[in-house]
């Protein structure tokens, strides 16, 4: 019988993987619009804690996705604070 070896990063992986669906299964129930802050943080934290995991078992294809997922949320983080900054209108 196999033993399951489940360290600290395999858990921050885990929560990482969790956030993200958690902020797709909102989108597409119309619960939370891509634009909102909650999305772009759940989907920035999520990528961080999976690429976290990654340092300690990794993974070149995964880590890439992920850095381009954390880039692409710094993205909806910059266009939310820039509308948040102008007058409503």
């Amino acid at each position: 019988m196999a033993t399951v070896n489940f360290d600290l990063f395999d858990l921050a992986g885990f929560v990482g993987v969790l956030l993200i669906v958690i902020a797709y299964l909102l989108l597409q129930l119309d619960k939370l619009p891509s634009s909102s802050l909650i999305f772009s943080l759940l989907n920035a934290a999520g990528s961080l804690l999976i690429m976290f995991s990654l340092l300690f078992k990794f993974n070149g294809s995964a880590f890439l996705i992920e850095v381009f997922w954390f880039l692409i949320s710094l993205l909806g983080l910059a266009k939310w604070l820039i509308a948040r900054k102008q007058p409503p209108g």
